[in-house]
């Protein structure tokens, strides 16, 4: 039997006290409204691959990539290791029910092309806290998992040159992330040289798309700050952060110039609240800068990723590079539809990929059984030892309560 290399993956969860979520004490109070009624709904679904496909068992291992070998003889684990059954969700029930500080754990599982690996079961994961393997009490493996979506729109006068492109694009994701169900909410916040909630929660796309249609950047960046916003001031949806979960998309290129808060500050209050943070990426034509850092760790260490539409939109572009041109090395000339559709096509390429990962993910949720003294921060690792050559996104810390004195 073939033997399997262990695949460990930084991962994270969330702390729930009750019903409420946890901020740091040195934190204000968010200054949250009123909440919403939800409903469900159906929201945009990604490219899938089942678990056999992974595996590359049976028929289905045709949809699988030639890097990823055949397994025939993976064993699940024995059954003595394996967690208990999951907890199943009762939709009939309004109530989320929730033990005292229960780590909540959002887990993406993908193949090497970026398929959404579906049909895993929760004996396919681990969960270490420090060190210490744990019992997952609840796995949700639903492909369409609600969801809260915050817009965070660099509104800089680094979006100056392209702000059209960038709209559409920001429309384009409102579009498909709010199909007009209740079980999907998002809010929209601006950033120039101030950052604001400019359309507070809400399932309905129209008004996110009549305010983001009415604006033009200007200013300085408080990207920070936006942040900082969209986890304390704006309304909470019912259930929140359980179902639905929290997630903030950026449309920018992450640079701050503007801001009253850090960094350090913002990773912590999103980690603390359940926030994964997506990003669409706005640096384009082959240009990087030192922002780009930044998006890539907010993103790593929240169980998100960045999309580059614009970075390379002809890296799939037969003969890019090779056909000289006078006013310069592209195979479409600015301005023509086909460089248009090249644009686009990288466009829509991310846009998916982002809302496909959004609403497929495993939801995890487990008591910490820890020894030893108390310990504020936690690292936790997800692993799948019996499933080889996928990759795993999911947060990497989360924030015990502080004890009772």
């Amino acid at each position: 039997m073939c033997k399997q290399r262990r695949l460990k993956i930084l991962s994270s969860g969330y702390i729930i006290t009750g019903r409420s979520f946890l901020m740091p004490s040195r934190f204000k109070p968010s200054q949250l409204g009123p909440a919403q009624d939800p409903e469900p709904s159906e929201p945009p679904a990604g490219p899938l691959i089942s678990r056999r496909a992974a595996l590359g068992v049976g028929a289905a291992a045709a949809m699988v990539p030639s890097i990823l070998t055949p397994i025939l003889s993976a064993q699940a684990p024995p059954a003595s290791k394996a967690p208990p059954a999951a907890v199943a969700a009762n939709s009939d029930t309004p109530l989320i029910r929730v033990e005292a500080n229960e780590v909540i754990v959002p887990v993406t599982v993908t193949d090497n092309q970026g398929r959404f690996v579906r049909d895993l079961t929760v004996s396919d994961f681990e969960i270490w806290d420090e060190n210490y393997r744990q019992t997952i009490k609840y796995f949700n493996a639903d492909r369409n998992q609600p969801v809260v979506v915050g817009f965070l729109v660099d509104l800089s006068n680094n979006m100056k040159s392209n702000w059209k492109r960038y709209q559409e694009m920001t429309v384009e994701m409102v579009l498909q992330l709010l199909p007009g169900d209740k079980k999907y909410s998002g809010y929209l916040v601006g950033y120039g040289t101030k950052a604001e909630v400019m359309v507070n929660t809400t399932s309905d796309s129209d008004p996110i798309v009549a305010k983001l249609n009415k604006l033009t950047p200007a200013g300085g960046a408080a990207f920070y700050d936006a942040i900082w916003e969209a986890c304390t001031n704006r309304k909470l949806v019912p259930g929140e952060p359980l179902e639905p979960h929290r997630v903030i998309v950026v449309i920018g290129d992450g640079s701050d110039s503007a801001s009253k808060h850090t960094l350090d500050e913002v990773l912590e209050i999103a980690q603390r609240n359940l926030v994964s943070i997506f990003a669409v990426s706005t640096e384009a034509n082959g240009f990087t800068s030192d922002s780009s850092k930044v998006l890539r760790r907010l993103a790593a260490e929240t169980g998100g990723r960045v999309e580059y539409p614009l970075l390379n939109p002809y890296s799939d572009t037969q003969g890019f590079l090779s056909r000289p041109a006078n006013d310069g090395n592209r195979e479409f000339a600015e301005g023509t539809g086909g460089y248009m559709n090249v644009i686009l096509g990288s466009i829509f390429k991310s846009i998916t990929a982002i809302a496909g990962e959004i609403t497929t993910q495993y939801i995890l949720r487990y008591v910490p059984q820890v020894p030893g003294d108390y310990k504020l921060r936690h690292n936790v690792r997800v692993e799948l030892p019996t499933i080889p050559n996928v990759i795993v996104r999911a947060k990497t810390v989360y924030y015990a309560p502080e004890p009772v004195k």
